[in-house]
Formats: structure tokens, C-alpha cells, sequence
């Protein structure tokens, strides 16, 4: 089967500032959700020196960039094949930066028809590789791909996400050349879903607002703002639409309702705030918790029986090729403080397991994995846990949860228990451990879902439509 992945992406996104963290962490993360078969792998690319400047050549749209010479270490999810291009996705840099691209958008037929989408310009397949692995800060990543964007125009309309240790930001863009990108508060948090979010830009506090040169001009002459005397991004790039309420809205109300408490608002109003604040301090189970979720104890939810059961698109469901997030932990080394969690597969099924940036190497099984299925790969192995449950989730649901919980306990055990020895080491040693411990809990997770799965297998076997009660005497 034929699959064009830049027409079939749609994600689910989290922001999180330090100050609204348990522990101070910046978090970022996002589902990547395009197909039901399309493997991932997770590699690490070490620093690279080049005599003359490399040039970037995308496969998916023939745009091109020529490189810095010095390339820094960076991590990544790139695609199984490179045949449509790399779609790198997600990682960290050596300097502690965090990039996540993209969660696709759309803009409105009114602003494309002033500035057309660009066909080879910028898109989701090229931006980590081409941005991540260029900067020091994640404001140096806004405004890097800012600057891409305005001078080579995008093909799509995306939303990225960067962190550092200090800040957290948010990038749109809206039309071929133009974009904003606005910093999440340190005490607040964003879910975005697929949706043009940012709203009102403050064009004088360049602390937190960055954008596209002329944006203002543009805007004005071409009588594109319906709402003269404000600037609300969301209003005057993106649209409104049933699909929009069934498709995206529901999924940013779920996640308001968790971290900001319940409140009147319904899953299809097109008035959710971009940022807000939530009613406790958030941790990065409650970042799992919200990217693993379907409309839990809800009329809406899939797994439940009710008439609304699908009426809007879930957060976790079955096209989910990974999911990740890049936690920042203050008061360490970039080494230890940056952490990937990166959960193969679907969330609601898969576990997240936590990789440090200090690694020099991943996994054998999270390099390998094509189509068809392969047993050896970690994607496949998450992957094949997913189809098993769900065709008997009845029987084997707790099994699949409680396999989960106890993965989740043991895994942040053995994080934390690694930090302390981590904080002790240095040079080869450090990236020798962290390596050796990311390794491991990799380890611990496949082999308990092995487990898990051999055990679905077996008691599988009487579960056949060629079946009757057998009489022993006979």
C-alpha cells in the first residue's frame, strides 16, 4: 500500500513551564499519528565536522538549504525508509535543546490566496534535521526555522515545539512566509491539537512573542484581520469548522479539563485558550497520562459503548507511530538533565522508556524494524501488544494496564536511582553508564511486554469461532 505521510499527519501536542512543573522541568512531547504500519527507529547522531558546507536535499519536496559546517550531536525518530524523506521528528541536541516537529495545521483559503503554501519550501520532513543540530537555545531554534520559513517559504502549516532548560516555545506558521512563535509562561501549560492555537500577539514584548518580519503589514494591506484593533493569530490564519470541533477541539478541551479542573465549556467550542494554568503543579506522568488518553470515564470514549463513543477523534489511537517527550530537569548537566521518553507505537498501549541525552548509542532493536513485521524490532513489538489487546481488550485490558503500571514504577525507580551515580562520572565514563542504563531499561520494557504477549498468545488459542464445548467421554 501506497501512503503519502505528509497528507496523512495529525498529531497531539503538550507544552509545560518550569515553574508549573512538580520539579522544574520544561516538558515537551507530542503523539506523532499518521499511519497504522509505518515503523520508527531512534538513533543518536554524533557531532560532525565538515571542510566545506554540506547541502540539504529533501526527498519528499526537493527543497534545499546549504548547512553549517559544524554539525552538533542530536537525537532522533527518523522514518524506517528515507524514500519520502527522513521525518526526523523529535530530540535533543548536545547544548540541551528540545525540538518536536510538527503538529499539522491548516490555514484559511483567505490568507493562502494572499500567500500560497510554497511546494519545495520547508516542511515537517526536513525541520529537525535542518534546525535541531544548528542551535544552542531554543530560541535560537524559533528563530532559526523563522528565518527558513520566511526566506524559503513552507509547504505546510505546522506548529513546533523547542525547550531548553529555561524556556519553552511554540512556532505556527500561517501562510507560505509567515509565522509567529510565542514562549508558554513559566507557570503555564499548552495542549494543542491540530489546530492553528496561538492567539493575541503583543508585538512590542519580544521576550515573548517572536515573528515573520512584516506580518503586521501584511496583514493590514491585505484587509485580512476580521477583528481590527487586535491581533489574534488564531482568528485571522486558521479556521473554524465542523471538522475543526469534531476533530481538534475535543482534544484540547480533555486536556484543559484534567490539568485546569472541570468547567461549562464544550469539546467543539472554537473559544479554548491557547495557554493556561493548571490547577496543581504537573509532572511528567501527567504529560504521559494526557498523550496516552482517549476520553477516559467520558461518553466519548472509544473503549466505552455509549452513542458518542466516536464522535471525536481520540489523543492516543491506532496511528500513533511513537510518542514522545523531552523532559529537562534543572540543576544537572545537560548529559543527565535532558531525558527522551519515547514510547514506540500507540501510547494507551506502548510504555514509555527513558533514554538520556548522554547516550552515544541506542538500542539494536530501536534501530532496526521495516515493513512487514519484524519480531526483533521495538516498534513491532509494541506494536504487535496493541493488535493482540484489541481484539480481546475485554480479557487482556488489565493485563495490558497493569504490565504498563508496573513498567512505569520500575522504570522511574531506575532513573532516578541512575541520576545519583550519573552526577558522579564524567567524560567517557558518564556517556558510558547513561548509555549502558538507557540501554537497559529499553531492555526491561521489551522483555516484559514479550512476556505479556506470549502470555495473550496462549490463552488466545481457545478463543476460535471453530469451537464447541468438548465432552471428554466421548
Amino acid at each position: 500500500m501506497e501512503y503519502n505521510k505528509s497528507e496523512l499527519s495529525a498529531c497531539t501536542s503538550i507544552l509545560i513551564g518550569k515553574k508549573a512543573t512538580i520539579d522544574g522541568s520544561t516538558i515537551i512531547g507530542r503523539n506523532e499519528d499518521s499511519m497504522p504500519s509505518w515503523p520508527k527507529h531512534f538513533v543518536v547522531h554524533e557531532r560532525r565536522s565538515s571542510s566545506s558546507a554540506d547541502k540539504f536535499v529533501s526527498k519528499a519536496n526537493k527543497f534545499q538549504l546549504e548547512l553549517p559546517k559544524v554539525r552538533f550531536k542530536y537525537t532522533a525518530t527518523p522514518e524506517w525508509t528515507t524514500k519520502e524523506g527522513l521525518f526526523e521528528e523529535d530530540g535533543f541536541n548536545e547544548y540541551g535543546v528540545a525540538m518536536s516537529a510538527t503538529e499539522s495545521a491548516y490555514s484559511n483559503e483567505l490568507v493562502l490566496g494572499v500567500d500560497p503554501l510554497v511546494e519545495d519550501g520547508i516542511g515537517e520532513e526536513a525541520m529537525v534535521t535542518v534546525v535541531l543540530p544548528y542551535v544552542k537555545t531554543a530560541r535560537e531554534g524559533v528563530l532559526r526555522l523563522g528565518k527558513i520559513i520566511e526566506e524559503y517559504g513552507t509547504c505546510e502549516t505546522n506548529g513546533i515545539l523547542f525547550s531548553d532548560q529555561d524556556e519553552v516555545w511554540y512556532l505556527e506558521s500561517g501562510s507560505g512566509h509567515h509565522w509567529v512563535a510565542q514562549r508558554i509562561p513559566d507557570d503555564s501549560y499548552a495542549v494543542v491539537a491540530n489546530q492553528l492555537a496561538i492567539q493575541e500577539i503583543d508585538f512590542k514584548d519580544k521576550n515573548n512573542f517572536m515573528f515573520s518580519d512584516d506580518i503586521e503589514a501584511f496583514v493590514k494591506d491585505n484587509n485580512l484581520n476580521p477583528n481590527p484593533g487586535t491581533f489574534n493569530f488564531r482568528k485571522i490564519f486558521g479556521t473554524q469548522t465542523l471538522s475543526d470541533e469534531h476533530y481538534s477541539t475535543p482534544r484540547v478541551w480533555w486536556g484543559q479539563q484534567q490539568f485546569s479542573g472541570p468547567s461549562d465549556e464544550s469539546p467543539m467550542s472554537e473559544e479554548l485558550s491557547f495557554i493556561k494554568k493548571a490547577n496543581r503543579l504537573l509532572s511528567i506522568e501527567d504529560a504521559k497520562m494526557y498523550l496516552s488518553s482517549h476520553y477516559e470515564k467520558t461518553e466519548y470514549d472509544p473503549l466505552n459503548k455509549s452513542e458518542n463513543n466516536n464522535i471525536f477523534r481520540p489523543i492516543s489511537l491506532a496511528k500513533t507511530q511513537e510518542s514522545h517527550l523531552l523532559q529537562i530537569r534543572p540543576d544537572m548537566p545537560a548529559d543527565i538533565a535532558c531525558v527522551q521518553w519515547l514510547a514506540m507505537g500507540v501510547a494507551a498501549q506502548s510504555v514509555y522508556v527513558p533514554f538520556y541525552l548522554g547516550i552515544n548509542e541506542t538500542p539494536r532493536e530501536y534501530r532496526i524494524g521495516k515493513l512487514p513485521y519484524d519480531e526483533k524490532s521495538a516498534y513491532w513489538t509494541y506494536k504487535l501488544a496493541s493488535v493482540l489487546v484489541d481484539g480481546h481488550y475485554q480479557e487482556f485490558g488489565k493485563k495490558l494496564q497493569d504490565t504498563r503500571k508496573n513498567l512505569t514504577i520500575t522504570l522511574a525507580k531506575r532513573l532516578r536511582d541512575s541520576d545519583k551515580r550519573a552526577l558522579e562520572l564524567s567524560g567517557d565514563e558518564l556517556t558510558k553508564y547513561l548509555t549502558e542504563q538507557s540501554n537497559e531499561s529499553a531492555k526491561i520494557a521489551l522483555t516484559e511486554y514479550k512476556k505479556m504477549i506470549a502470555d495473550i498468545i496462549t490463552q488466545s488459542t481457545d478463543f476460535s469461532k471453530l469451537n464447541f464445548k468438548t465432552d471428554l467421554n466421548l
